[in-house]
């Protein structure tokens, strides 16, 4: 009688399972951010864009096809070989469906291939090489908010129109900082400026007085920082005691964002040039968003927070019109869908996996031009989402549609 019992227990229960649930692999659908969450990208995305997925799920309304959706989060510590164990862990033994975030380059890059060769997807929020969509792009793998090339448009860009034609870099040691400077001196040198010299120093330096004596002593008039998070916010503390500006230098913080801003404070970053995806003052959505997020977090989101919150809404919508969430069926909608979210209203994803948007240029506001609360940016211009970014042409993937 009780084995009769259990197996109409069993039976009734798999009967209660919604038919759409069976195409969702083990019942759920399971997404793993994986950032740097103690060190000097911490503010730059860090448990911030974790809440930033979970608000995600949650206005999804917690299930995707009738099962449910899980964020899970870990520390890769800025270390590709951590990361590469978690990831491979996730998708091996605890049945994680696609990985996120991914700030750190080196990290970005060790990820992707994991993921490529497990056949899962990944969406890049934090990580800027053009690589990642370039020579080592995966057909499951997308890079959503910005990257070294969009960047070096923007901000040096915007500083050679005014001028700036001599450039030194002080560059961070690994991959993300040498993209960004590459990026931005071919820049810099089409548009007919000469770069003067490099110095390279490791991640999480905490002195940077010898790397900044030498770029000041370069004579060059823009001293471009090819570096992120702690590292920019450093720089700056230490370029502005040496009297590098005051001294007619100017800064180029080639990729800044608003929780550096606010960590630096407005006396200390007032009218730095920078280049962001998303502003959460630009428009009625943004601000909405940005309130939402503010309610939550006690701060307002960057853009590598609200492109995760814009990864993970269009990845659930892609499961969502594919039925399943099985990988290449997903990856195909990824390919194919528009991107009209809080983060951009005219995204669209190119066949080398990059989602390509329109960037804006702001400059930070002195103090006194300041009337609120994370009142931060002026808007400068708007760099169209075709000139921010390579074409699929001039990426470099292999399997791109030319």
């Amino acid at each position: 009688m009780k084995l009769c019992y259990f197996v109409s227990a069993a039976l009734l229960a798999a009967t209660a399972i919604p038919a759409s649930a069976a195409e969702i692999s083990d019942g759920k659908v399971k997404i793993g951010i994986l950032n740097d969450q103690s060190g000097v990208y911490a503010d730059f995305g860090g448990k911030w864009s974790v809440e930033a997925a979970k608000m995600a799920v949650e206005d999804f309304g917690g299930k995707v096809q009738g099962a449910p959706v899980e964020i899970i989060s870990a520390d890769h510590q800025n270390k590709p070989d951590i990361a590469s164990n978690i990831a491979r862990q996730w998708y091996d033994t605890e049945q994680v469906d696609a990985i996120m975030e991914l700030t750190t380059s080196s990290v970005a890059l060790a990820v992707q291939g994991i993921s490529k060769e497990k056949k899962k997807i990944d969406i890049v929020t934090g990580a800027a090489t053009t690589d990642l969509t370039g020579k080592q792009c995966s057909p499951y793998g997308f890079h959503w908010a910005y990257d070294t090339h969009s960047q070096a448009v923007g901000t040096g860009g915007s500083l050679v129109q005014q001028g700036g034609d001599s450039w030194f870099f002080v560059t961070v040691d690994y991959a993300f900082g040498y993209s960004l400077k590459e990026q931005t001196a071919k820049f810099v040198e089409s548009h007919g400026g000469k770069v003067l010299g490099e110095v390279r120093y490791p991640l999480g330096a905490t002195d940077y007085s010898s790397f900044l004596l030498q770029a000041q002593s370069s004579g060059a008039k823009v001293i471009g920082l090819a570096n992120a998070g702690l590292d920019t916010s450093n720089s700056i503390k230490q370029a502005a005691e040496f009297g590098i500006v005051q001294g007619g230098q100017r800064l180029a913080a080639l990729l800044f964002t608003l929780a550096e801003v606010h960590g630096l404070g407005l006396q200390a970053a007032q009218g730095v040039v920078l280049t962001e995806g998303y502003y959460w003052d630009r428009d009625d959505k943004s601000r909405e968003f940005g309130q939402r997020f503010f309610k939550r977090t006690n701060r307002m989101p960057n853009m590598i927070q609200a492109a995760t919150y814009s990864a993970v809404t269009q990845y659930l919508k892609a499961i969502d019109k594919a039925g399943t969430d099985e990988t290449e069926a997903v990856a195909k909608q990824l390919h194919s869908m528009p991107v009209n979210d809080v983060f951009t209203a005219n995204g669209k994803v190119q066949s080398d996996g990059n989602m390509v948007h329109d960037m804006y240029l702001y400059q930070v506001k002195a103090p006194g031009e300041s009337s609120k609360d994370w009142d931060y940016y002026k808007y400068l211009t708007t760099i169209p989402g075709n000139e921010a970014f390579l074409s699929e042409k001039e990426s470099g993937c292999p399997t791109a549609s030319q």
